[in-house]
């Protein structure tokens, strides 16, 4: 990933001296650390004047997302997300990654891949590609739907997507390219755009490598809101999930891109599986922290926690039993609407596979409702059959207090900062 400073950039960006507007004058950091009331009283004031960017608007309906749950594929999909939902009024959710043209050859199917309950506001919507044409008529399609933001994925390491299929992380290596697409987005819809993508791509993974990618994006396009996988993605060969443990974290290059790109909103990602981890990042600087399989994995633990201790509001109060309860309605409603695109009853049971993790009775009750899946036709009847492997103690319980994580994984992370990003500087030289 080479660039010639002077021929790609002959003017400073807008981006680099424009003060953010409204609620982004104050870094979310602090902006995280007001009262709630304060919160509101800034979206309340923001409601009485015209607003005049797309992140105003947002802004102005829900909490920034200082918390967010990765997309995952197979995972975050309309079931997850209810869940979620029902534990956490204020993280942002995300869809799993949708390929622009599953959308377009779907132009006529699409409430199975972008319909969702209001419940599930503030939700993004990720989309995958590299065609501008069809990113551009996808978005359109979405645009309907009344995302809160979309996404474009720079970051999927399967070799179906960064291989054979030339986006996800291999995007990074043309970043004119993602300049482009991002504009193309904004300009087909009527909310914020950002991007998801890596610190780096095989050998292309140097910090100003990363730093050439996010100036030639967000000074090519509207993109203000970018949100960093701490670990490079390997494109040889190794699973998506080797993609998540073997390419080591280097929360210092997020760390410097706040330094670097103080005009930007940067959220982390990566190795992230603790509550007081997220606050300890968001303390440090990072505008937003996106959490993936601990939320999938352990979702009482992380989710249940997210209001209280994140916002700083009450959470939904609602013990596992009640979310069950509601979950029933949901699911059941599902079941009984028919049609071809109906889920499984055990499409509706995935997302509760984790819900009782390390909890007594977790393991029969798993067992129970797998033998369970294969004759009911309903959540009602599988709830009958299997909850009572769970003690009451565990069903009506609300999320205790977490004990804290084992080590600081930030501890000395602006000792490690790598030299300032110069590019600014030389593009003023050249100018």
């Amino acid at each position: 990933m080479k660039f010639s400073v002077c021929s790609l950039f002959t003017s400073p960006p807008s981006f680099q001296f424009n003060a953010l507007r409204n609620h982004h004058k104050l870094p979310l950091h602090l902006l995280h650390n007001r009262h709630p009331t304060q919160f509101r009283k800034i979206c309340s004031h923001a409601q009485k004047h015209p607003l005049h960017t797309k992140e105003d608007m947002v802004a102005a309906s829900y909490f920034p997302p200082w918390f967010s749950i990765a997309p995952m594929m197979d995972c975050t999909d309309n079931h997850y997300r209810t869940v979620a939902r029902l534990m956490s009024k204020h993280a942002w959710l995300w869809t799993e990654m949708i390929a622009a043209e599953t959308i377009v050859y779907q132009e006529h199917n699409l409430d199975r891949f972008l319909a969702y309950s209001p419940d599930q506001h503030p939700i993004v919507l990720q989309i995958g590609g590299n065609n501008l044409e069809n990113l551009a008529k996808a978005t359109r399609l979405a645009n309907a739907y009344g995302y809160d933001e979309i996404n474009l994925n720079c970051g999927c390491p399967s070799p179906k997507v960064a291989g054979h299929g030339c986006f996800g992380a291999s995007l990074m290596l043309n970043p004119k390219f993602v300049g482009e697409a991002m504009s193309v987005i904004a300009a087909n819809c009527d909310v914020p755009v950002s991007v998801k993508c890596r610190i780096g791509v095989d050998d292309h993974d140097s910090y100003k490598e990363l730093c050439d990618f996010i100036y030639t994006v967000a000074s090519q396009s509207p993109t203000r809101h970018f949100v960093i996988h701490s670990r490079k993605a390997m494109l040889n060969g190794i699973s998506p999930a080797d993609n998540r443990r073997i390419p080591p974290l280097k929360y210092e290059y997020f760390f410097g891109l706040l330094r670097d790109f103080p005009d930007l909103r940067l959220t982390i990602n990566g190795g992230i599986t603790h509550i007081d981890e997220v606050n300890n990042a968001l303390r440090l600087g990072a505008h937003g922290v996106m959490i993936g399989r601990a939320c999938y994995s352990n979702p009482w633990s992380i989710l249940g926690h997210v209001d209280s201790a994140v916002y700083g509001v009450p959470g939904t109060g609602l013990s596992r039993r009640q979310i069950l309860e509601r979950y029933q309605v949901y699911a059941d409603s599902v079941l009984e609407k028919g049609g071809p695109n109906k889920p499984t009853l055990r499409t509706l049971v995935k997302p509760l596979l984790a819900f009782f993790f390390a909890e007594p009775g977790n393991g029969l009750w798993k067992r129970k409702a797998d033998a369970a899946m294969q004759k009911c036709t309903t959540m009602k009847s599988l709830f009958e059959e299997t909850l009572d492997a769970l003690p009451d103690s565990v069903l009506d319980a609300l999320p205790l207090e977490v004990s804290p994580p084992g080590e600081d994984i930030f501890a000395g992370v602006h000792d490690l900062l790598p030299p300032p990003y110069s590019c600014i500087e030389e593009i003023i030289l050249c100018a």
